[in-house]
């Protein structure tokens, strides 16, 4: 069967280490799927508490205002609902704790899609090493679909609370340097670009200017791929 035949329809759950993470990794994709009709979740596994470089910055209130500046580019981008994990940004590793928390929104979720980053992306062309929290974050998505999300033994009180195990029909992993499968975002490039600009703290100075014009190009590379105008790039596992 086709990847197109195997279209989903149904729950999404979408799950990055930093709020403006699935904005930037997969915003035209998740907007492209509310629009759509799609329930798309979102948990974000750090409160981006870091996420300045000023040395006086009270960290506390900024992980209160990344949740206000995340709420607001859900609006945006259709999501259904969002959550955020208590992990200090920069401190988000694979462990059972966490792994319990993505395993549990599985439970409730039952997404068709589980949408994460690839953790084997440790750098990015010749300039950039991906984030800590990022390969983390990717580990904990990969390891809670599976073997965790669907075998009763894993997690198991969660069971008492009245969830079951189930199987995510499917992965797709952003930022991957072996992607095989290009989504067609024509007409959602600028829900991804308008939400990302909600997250304020982060996007100063130049930043936003930055990504206004490197999203565009980036997603018209992408088309180039399907003959399409704007595409998004993922490693898509189809585990069913």
């Amino acid at each position: 069967m086709s990847e197109e035949e195997k279209a989903r329809t149904g729950p999404v759950l979408a799950c990055f280490a930093h709020p403006d993470d699935a904005e930037i990794a997969a915003g035209g994709t998740l907007a492209k799927w509310a629009d759509a009709g799609r329930q798309v979740h979102l948990l974000v596994l750090t409160n981006g508490d870091r996420g300045s470089q000023a040395t006086d910055e009270d960290r506390e209130a900024l992980a209160a205002t990344r949740a206000l500046e995340q709420e607001a580019a859900g609006r945006i981008i259709g999501l259904s609902e969002f959550g955020v994990l208590e992990t200090p940004d920069g401190e988000l590793e694979n462990v059972p704790a966490v792994r319990a928390a993505v395993v549990r929104r599985i439970r409730e979720v039952r997404p068709d899609t589980v949408v994460g980053c690839d953790p084997t992306t440790w750098f990015i062309g010749n300039r950039y090493i991906n984030h800590t929290d990022h390969r983390a974050a990717g580990a904990v998505v990969v390891d809670a679909a599976f073997p965790a999300g669907g075998n009763p033994n894993f997690f198991a009180e969660q069971l008492e609370d009245g969830m079951e195990p189930w199987d995510p029909p499917e992965v797709w992993l952003a930022w991957s340097r072996e992607p095989n499968h290009f989504e067609d975002v024509t007409g959602f490039l600028e829900h991804k670009v308008e939400a990302l600009a909600e997250h304020a703290s982060q996007m100063q100075g130049d930043m936003m200017q930055f990504f206004r014009e490197w999203l565009p190009r980036e997603a018209t590379d992408q088309g180039t791929k399907i003959g399409v105008q704007h595409a998004e790039a993922f490693r898509r596992l189809i585990l069913d």
